[in-house]
């Protein structure tokens, strides 16, 4: 048997850069900027792309253009455009605006919630009901997403029954899909096919999707794990940018460029553009006024100066 017999033939990529990855970056982008940022990602071919977060500007000052960014942006037929919603405040912020797909979000362990959002657990699922039902009631879908479930950067490592817990509960509530992050990239292989079966015995595996960090260089090899579970929904950002505001250390998420890369060299399709995604990073990285961590980004720009200095035809360097 191959070891890529329960791999999928297609896999989404579910964009988050210019949430996940803006919210942690030192330079204020302007709103201009951002939307250009994510018009030039809705040509890339990417079908999700996760736009903003309607939380209290005074946590995330540098999304606190939630609404002009929700407004301004060109909507592609075909692609679904999703924000962060923390309360009942944040979703009626986004229906205002137009956004037909939300998401939630808690962590599986109680100190880096209690930082995060300024609640206990229990605490955030009684919020929830207040969002995720209105949200449906309103034709507008919620995904969920639970944090730290690979280990906690107060707390250490996160027991998986809690994890297996929260995603039959955010299930009950209404979320389509649960996407599994390891917030501070602490994940390994053998850990996230435990996890991952686990959370398969309360969630179907459409249903569950995965958000890694490459925090100690293991991203790819854990989502090549989850892709061998039939994981079929893979959370990444533009160039690897990201990081959590609440866990110290944390660096960015897996780059979208290096998971296109590797899912279409494994013959997976993705209809996402490579070429388009890299033109995209360089603009970005412009704006954050930082080279991007991605791994290919940086391949390809490397060889795409040593041909132009050597005077090769692109493809021989």
């Amino acid at each position: 048997m191959s070891l890529f017999s329960s791999v999928p033939e297609q896999v989404t990529v579910y964009e988050v850069g210019p949430r996940d990855g803006l919210q942690n970056e030192a330079r204020l982008v302007p709103t201009a900027d951002k939307i250009a940022m994510i018009n030039a990602l809705s040509r890339t071919g990417l079908r999700y792309i996760e736009i903003t977060s309607f939380v209290n500007p005074k946590w995330i000052p540098q999304l606190a253009d939630a609404s002009d960014v929700a407004r301004g942006i060109d909507r592609v037929p075909g692609v679904t455009y999703s924000c962060l919603v923390p309360n009942r405040k944040g979703l009626e912020g986004a229906l205002a605006a137009g956004m037909r797909e939300v998401a939630i979000f808690l962590s599986a362990s109680e100190t880096h919630n209690r930082k995060n959002v300024n609640k206990s657990i229990d605490q955030t699922l009684q919020a929830f009901a207040e969002v995720v039902g209105p949200a449906r009631e309103a034709g507008v879908r919620v995904r969920a997403y639970v944090s730290t479930v690979y280990g906690c950067p107060y707390e250490g490592p996160v027991e998986v029954d809690r994890v297996v817990e929260l995603a039959e509960k955010l299930r009950a509530l209404g979320c389509y899909q649960i996407s599994l992050g390891d917030t501070i990239g602490v994940a390994t292989p053998r850990q996230v096919e435990q996890v991952l079966m686990r959370v398969f015995s309360v969630c179907p595996r459409q249903e569950v999707a995965v958000h890694f960090h490459d925090t100690r260089g293991t991203a790819l090899a854990n989502i090549l794990c989850a892709l061998q579970l039939g994981i079929s929904t893979i959370d990444s950002a533009l160039g690897g940018l990201g990081g959590c505001p609440y866990a110290p250390g944390a660096s960015g998420n897996v780059a979208t460029e290096d998971v296109v890369y590797m899912l279409h060299g494994m013959g997976i399709h993705t209809g996402v553009s490579l070429e388009a995604l890299v033109d995209c990073s360089r603009q970005v990285s412009a704006w954050v006024g930082h080279e991007l961590p991605s791994k290919y980004l940086r391949a390809h720009l490397g060889e795409a100066a040593r041909t132009a200095r050597l005077g090769l035809r692109p493809g021989t360097a």
